[in-house]
């Protein structure tokens, strides 16, 4: 038995282990801040660039091209309005803004803007709904108070809730407006969770008390397996996909005309306490039918669509048909930008299919998480086989051209949606757009290679750039070919070139301001949110570089204890630097008696594995406590040699084991370059020694 000095002073801390989980299934939804808007007039940002002349003659084109004679979102858009709510902003517990819709409000200020695509705007203005709707009677819904919205239904006893978006003091805002004018003043009877992502189920605790929910006085209803995918969707690689979220989700923009302006599911994401009520009664059949509160329902099962696990819901009662996040006003992610797996366009466009022959030929409203109502009974049957059509018709012609040698390079510029259904405003790109989503088709069946043997194992761009940069004659003619590009309006012909410029040479800020100028441009002429913001927050970057304040984490203790102790493990084996771990090869048995789970865990070819449900004959160490008590260490609010010291965890074997792990362990870096040259020489100097990494790879001497 080791002493207890052998033992180190903790696993990894929980709290960094886990902060890639902080955002972990928000989907296309990440816990933003809120940053101050920029004046109307001007831009926010000491470089910053007006539209050129080719991006507006861009823009004139859209606006003369596209629809804007059906106002029929408009006129469903305001309809059912009882209240709206008064308070721009919405704070939260810890001090801050949790929500500020005072940001958005410059969209009203004007009719066009020359920095936003008008439908981007359009529906920008769209999503500046903020208060209290009727559905139908019986029916309500809060919109504007986060990226989604939230939804109450009345029952027998009380108000069941359909999706209490990402955060609690919106959520209790959103409570409080709904019963000034129409709760009757009725407690919460139960909570409907429509699917895995964090916009739909994070504020619970703003609406329910956990007692009540531990007792059975309010269930919690949820798709089958929604714990599971709940908090494992985005953990393996959610340090990567926290990153790539500030470029889709423009964290660093202002909200101003040259920067931020919404999200298109919804203006931003609330930034206040996030927490975690797990389901107590799953949905487990395709179709299955009972009554919640006394309000019968039909639940449809809808699997790897929107969320990994999903459902819509039929109120046959009522006529009232909710199609969660599988039919909103927009087309959808296939492949979403921040990183997710490529969704399935047939298997989604299946069930809108499904929907629409077993509920939609005679609902009489359909209602969503995200965006506006759909009344009447024609009007739901034409959106719903205009969203089956756009999400087969992606699926069946992107491999239509595949088939035909198009290849995941090329298909965004080959494939187009039909010209019926770019003529309908919700089947519009604001979330997805066809030019990501069709590589994403062809990344889904084929994968990443084009069939061209150069691609199959490149260069890294830092060491193939600078090759590119001496056959086009050095970084004077680049600079000079490009800045004409520039100023012809060739703003993707400019980028391949600078683009190889900035990777050779990641110091050169004349380089990098003049990509910067050709990524705002194309950013201006976007009407994909994602896709604007990705560009304008490259500019930003390579203007300003990377900050460097602390970093915001949105995980909850009800987050991390959702992760079940296998998660937990194979995360770690993430975690694990393999250059460290060389030579050294143990078996750890870990036990959690209190749950009936055990593990063997081994290291060996430099590689951290764990099995279920199994223990080696002859470990190297036995580590027995209990979950409840591994929570503590995994919340970071109790080490593990306190637990070893008190007793509450044992160990019987060789201790060192545990700290010889703990030394291969490293902090994922939160602010790793996207663009190159954006990060302080000190902190790229820094993470190269704590990496060990070749310098040319980390360092642009």
């Amino acid at each position: 038995m080791a002493t207890r000095r052998d033992i180190i002073k903790s696993l990894p801390a929980a709290g960094a282990a886990f902060a890639v989980a902080g955002r972990l299934v928000l989907d296309d939804s990440p816990a933003q801040a809120q940053p101050a808007s920029a004046p109307l007039a001007g831009h926010f940002h000491p470089k910053g660039k007006t539209p050129s002349k080719f991006t507006l003659e861009v823009l004139k084109e859209a606006r003369s091209k596209l629809p804007f004679g059906d106002a029929k979102d408009f006129e469903e858009q305001k309809r059912g309005l009882i209240a709206r709510m008064t308070d721009m902003k919405i704070m939260a517990d810890a001090g801050h803004v949790a929500w500020d819709m005072e940001r958005f409000q410059f969209l009203n200020e004007k009719e066009d803007f020359d920095s936003i695509h008008p439908s981007l705007l359009r529906i920008s203005k769209l999503n500046n709904n903020y208060g209290l709707y009727e559905v139908v009677p019986g029916i309500y819904q809060v919109r504007g108070f986060d990226l989604s919205d939230i939804t109450f239904v009345r029952g027998r006893s009380g108000w069941i809730v359909f999706d209490p978006l990402v955060s609690t003091e919106p959520v209790r805002a959103a409570w409080k407006l709904f019963q000034e004018h129409v709760g009757e003043g009725l407690p919460v009877s139960a909570v409907i969770y429509s699917h895995t992502h964090g916009d739909h189920w994070g504020g619970v605790r703003g609406i329910v008390d956990e007692a009540d929910v531990r007792s059975g006085k309010v269930p919690i209803i949820a798709p089958v397996d929604f714990m599971d995918f709940t908090v494992s969707e985005n953990v393996y690689a959610g340090n990567a996909m926290n990153r790539r979220l500030f470029y889709q989700y423009g964290l660093l923009l202002p909200a101003s005309p040259h920067g931020y302006v919404g999200q298109g599911l919804g203006q931003a994401v609330s930034s206040g306490a996030t927490g975690l009520f797990a389901p107590t009664r799953h949905v487990e059949k395709d179709i299955e039918e009972f009554e919640v509160d006394g309000v019968r329902m039909v639940f449809q099962n809808t699997p790897n669509t929107e969320a990994p696990r999903e459902m819509n819901t039929y109120i046959p009662d009522m006529k009232a048909l909710w199609m969660a996040e599988n039919v909103i006003a927009s087309l959808h992610n296939i492949y979403t930008m921040r990183g997710a797996q490529v969704r399935d366009p047939l298997r989604w466009s299946k069930y809108i299919g499904e929907a629409l022959y077993r509920f939609g030929v005679e609902a009489d409203v359909m209602f969503a998480s995200h965006h506006w109502p759909r009344w009447g009974n024609d009007r739901i049957q034409e959106v719903l086989r205009a969203q089956r059509d756009l999400y087969a018709h992606m699926n069946n012609q992107v491999l239509h051209l595949a088939n035909q040698g198009v290849t995941i390079n090329e298909i965004h510029n080959v494939y187009q949606v039909p010209k019926s259904l770019q003529a309908k405003w919700y089947c519009r790109g604001y979330h997805g757009s066809p030019e990501h989503n069709s590589r994403g088709v062809v990344q889904r069946y084929l994968g990443f290679w084009d069939g061209n043997p150069t691609t199959l194992v490149p260069l890294s761009p830092s060491d193939s750039a600078p090759l590119y940069v001496e056959m086009m004659g050095g970084r004077e003619k680049i600079i000079g070919r490009g800045r004409q590009l520039h100023d012809e309006g060739k703003y993707m012909l400019a980028q391949e070139i600078v683009n190889k410029l900035v990777q050779a040479e990641p110091e050169n800020q004349t380089a990098k301001d003049l990509l910067a100028d050709i990524f705002e441009q194309l950013g201006y002429q976007q009407e994909n949110p994602g896709l604007r913001n990705s560009y304008l927050a490259a500019a930003y970057e390579l203007r300003t570089g990377i900050p460097e304040g602390a970093t915001a984490s949105s995980s909850s203790p009800d987050v991390v204890r959702a992760m079940s102790t296998e998660l937990f493990l194979n995360f770690l084996a993430i975690r694990m630097d393999s250059r460290k771990a060389e030579g050294i090869r143990f078996t750890m048995n870990l036990i959690t008696p209190d749950n009936g789970e055990q593990f063997a865990v081994e290291l060996e070819n430099a590689t951290l594995t764990n099995i279920k449900g199994f223990v080696a004959a002859n470990p190297d160490l036995t580590l027995t406590i209990d979950r409840s008590d591994l929570e503590r260490t995994m919340t970071g609010e109790k080490t593990l040699e306190a637990q070893i010291a008190d007793g509450t965890a044992t160990v019987e074997g060789d201790a060192s084991i545990l700290k010889q792990l703990a030394s291969t362990f490293v902090d994922f870096d939160p602010r790793f370059e996207i663009m190159p040259g954006t990060k302080s020489k000190e902190m790229r100097m820094a993470r190269a020694e704590d990496y060990e990494a070749d310098a040319r790879h980390t360092i642009a001497e």
